[in-house]
């Protein structure tokens, strides 16, 4: 667990983090709007910041009480920044080289080994022997990533890795922060004011505001709120996880218990593996019977558990599938009173393939 109880004034700025309490393990994301105070709590978690008050714990081991402070140095934290904070002299090799040097000796390795083998891993071998400053943003966030990686940190710190990507290099890029999360088992603490990336990567979302921790919750439980602030940017969205299938004749790959089917631009020779399915609330429509002779083709059964009218004459009605996950449809609040859709109701959740399209690294 990661535990403490922060404080810290910077200028006119108060961190006042109250008693908080998360896993280490998986990705954590820290949520806010800007001058929120995520990359101050960040800092402050990673030792940077001197003046820091208060108690902190990582797995049991005392990083900071009234008394004493453990230094940065010795946190073992491996950070991401924002504009990658690349030596603009060095090549990328040279960048490499750096981290490597600064990891605890036990845990090195041999050099040229060490560095072939993250830089294989972060899709980065070909760049090597490359000034660092001709890079891409997208690269330069690689090489990071590497860089954060061989230093052997214990916990990896992110702060907005995103911001300055253009979408194509952003969807590549956490497609990669998810598989390297997953293959490492390292602790992620995720700074974003994006709801697609905490969609995308968390496992839970610590939220932020003027200094201090709102709440912490699962991003299951976050995304049952319908007023949750991650739907700020395109209303109520579901994330589904589970496992790609095969892709069947029609171009078409199963995910979840095969009942739904998404039209993916992998190409045919990827692998399925376990993923995350994002769908918009207002891409799934209800129906109370099973309809016959529709083009939409992926027909859930579920059961309502929760109707959210809201001021603007729509209705978000929470449904729950067959193994238990939740799946919000928007619909108006006229088609709710004709269907006389109330809780425990069994209803056809409609989902159109096309909706689906590259949801998975969306």
């Amino acid at each position: 667990m990661i535990e403490g109880n922060l404080t810290l004034q910077k200028g006119s700025f108060t961190l006042q983090t109250g008693a908080f309490s998360v896993p280490a393990s998986g990705v954590t994301a820290l949520f806010g709007r800007s001058g929120s105070g995520k990359s101050t709590l960040l800092r402050a978690l990673a030792g940077l910041e001197r003046n820091t008050q208060g108690q902190l714990h990582f797995k049991g081991e005392c990083w900071q009480n009234d008394a004493w402070q453990l230094p940065a140095t010795q946190r073992d934290i491996g950070f991401v920044f924002q504009d990658a904070a690349l030596f603009p002299h060095l090549s990328v090799r040279g960048n490499l080289l750096f981290a490597w040097q600064r990891a605890p000796l036990a845990k090195r390795g041999k050099q040229g080994a060490a560095i072939a083998s993250v830089a294989q891993r972060v899709g980065i071998s070909e760049l090597l022997d490359q000034p660092s400053s001709t890079l891409s943003g997208g690269q330069r966030q690689r090489v990071a990533m590497a860089r954060a990686l061989l230093s052997q940190p214990r916990l990896l710190c992110m702060d907005e890795p995103m911001s300055a990507l253009d979408t194509p290099a952003r969807v590549e890029l956490l497609a990669l922060i998810d598989a390297l999360a997953q293959e490492t088992q390292l602790p992620v603490l995720y700074i974003t004011h994006a709801p697609l990336e905490v969609q995308r990567l968390a496992e839970r979302v610590i939220f932020l505001a003027d200094g201090r921790i709102q709440r912490i919750q699962s991003l299951t439980e976050a995304l049952a709120q319908v007023d949750s602030p991650l739907f700020a940017d395109e209303g109520p969205v579901s994330v589904l996880h589970g496992d790609l299938h095969a892709r069947d004749g029609d171009g078409l790959t199963p995910f979840v218990h095969q009942t739904l089917r998404v039209r993916l631009s992998l190409p045919a020779h990827a692998q399925p593996s376990a993923t995350r399915l994002r769908i918009k609330a207002r891409d799934v429509g209800l129906a109370t019977v099973q309809p016959q002779g529709l083009s939409i083709l992926n027909q859930l059964p579920a059961t309502i558990t929760a109707l959210h009218p809201d001021t603007g004459g729509r209705v978000t009605v929470v449904c729950q599938l067959a193994d238990g996950q939740t799946l919000l449809a928007e619909i108006t609040g006229y088609s709710c009173h004709t269907l006389a859709l109330r809780v425990g109701m069994q209803v056809y959740a409609l989902v159109k393939s096309v909706a689906l399209m590259d949801a998975h690294s969306h």
